[in-house]
């Protein structure tokens, strides 16, 4: 597996996990029970921050893997013929 997609699969648990914790906040907001919607923003938030960075990794190791000249795949026969 590699790195890029377990850091895009790490961001969109992340981001599920804000996602239910945003909505429990809001349930608890309505419910006038602060102290536990502070609590489920809180938890929010963290998991929200902990999704930018996996984020941000991915497309940094996507980016990376971009930059690399492209070599034709007959190119690359070629190398490992001549590398043996």
């Amino acid at each position: 597996m590699s790195k890029t997609w377990e850091h895009y699969h790490h961001a969109g648990r992340h981001h599920e996990k804000a996602a239910y914790h945003y909505h429990e906040a809001a349930k608890y907001y309505q419910a006038e029970d602060l102290e536990k919607a502070a609590h489920h923003a809180y938890l929010a938030h963290g998991h929200n921050q902990h999704a930018m960075y996996h984020d941000a990794e991915a497309a940094k190791l996507h980016a990376e893997r971009s930059d690399a000249p492209a070599t034709p795949a007959y190119e690359q026969g070629d190398e490992k013929k001549s590398a043996a």
